[in-house]
């Protein structure tokens, strides 16, 4: 079922016990830890999922590598089908 951006950053910040940032703009995302955040992608053109999901750290990869595994596992406990590593991928 096709979801908005702000939507489904509503969605991160409910898990993720957060709040969307700079949602007006054009660059929103949602802190998902300590120095990661969220950001998403939508299809084009009103397509359906799936929607991208990028989890950023200024601090180090390995930051954005476990904030996505925790981001990833919340979603799907909300009912969302989640592709991507696990924490035994990585």
């Amino acid at each position: 079922m096709p979801i908005t951006k702000l939507d489904a950053l509503e969605v991160i910040a409910f898990v993720s016990d957060g709040a969307v940032q700079n949602a007006g703009t054009a660059f929103p995302r949602v802190p998902v830890g300590p120095n990661a955040w969220a950001e998403v992608q939508i299809p084009r053109f009103a397509d359906p999922p799936p929607v991208a999901i990028d989890v950023c750290s200024d601090a180090s990869i390995e930051v954005a590598r476990v904030a996505a595994i925790r981001l990833s596992d919340a979603l799907e406990r909300v009912g969302w089908a989640v592709r991507g590593p696990r924490a035994n991928e990585i």
